[in-house]
């Protein structure tokens, strides 16, 4: 599948387009990704799964439960592009929307199993569509894509929060603790987890 144009989604989403890698199948990249999930919070002390890097934040258990509430409306999406219905979809609310989850009261190991059996039934779907289903046009949340581009934006989107984790969460997770105020970067997520737009 070839990468989507910049006519095929609104420019922010370029943010997790752009961290899908060049030069790859993107078959084996989706593929991946249960794989690196486990090895990164498969292991997780009770603490850290709990842990938000700051006040406000999103812990990993929740920010594992928007990864799989984002790729279950993204693939949606792409479905009802996929079969040409014309019809405008809705947005969400990221924020409602984690609020409304039990994420935050399941384990990391169960939130794991999901993502993978999620993850898993998406790759059999879109490798099951053709070029001219990739390539059909549909609006969500006001927007227009292309079913290749919700692809995209699926993997990248899991990729951002692998390395928000990886760097935010669980660097020098050791010892877990609770984070200094004023320490996250700008722009962080889960809250700060993605800025609404591509999620909504």
């Amino acid at each position: 599948m070839r990468r989507p144009g910049p006519d095929e989604y609104a420019d922010y989403y370029s943010l997790y387009i752009d961290r899908v890698p060049d030069g790859r199948p993107l078959v084996d990249v989706l593929g991946e990704a249960p794989d690196a999930l486990d090895a990164l919070l498969g292991n997780l002390p009770l603490e850290r799964e709990n842990f938000a890097y700051e006040t406000g934040k999103w812990t990993c258990r929740e920010v594992l439960g928007h990864v799989i509430d984002a790729e279950r409306i993204f693939s949606y999406r792409a479905l009802h592009i996929a079969r040409a219905d014309s019809a405008e979809l809705p947005g969400m609310d990221q924020e409602e929307w984690a609020a409304a989850s039990n994420a935050a009261g399941r384990p990391i190991s169960e939130l794991l199993r999901e993502f993978r059996g999620l993850r898993t039934a998406n790759a059999v779907f879109f490798a099951s569509l053709d070029e001219e289903a990739f390539s059909r046009r549909g609006v969500a949340s006001g927007v227009e894509f292309t079913v290749r581009a919700l692809i995209h934006i699926i993997v990248g989107h899991e990729l951002h929060h692998r390395e928000m984790l990886r760097t935010r969460y669980l660097a020098g997770a050791a010892a877990p603790r609770a984070a200094a105020p004023g320490t996250a970067a700008p722009g962080a997520a889960a809250p700060g987890t993605a800025a609404p737009g591509p999620t909504n």
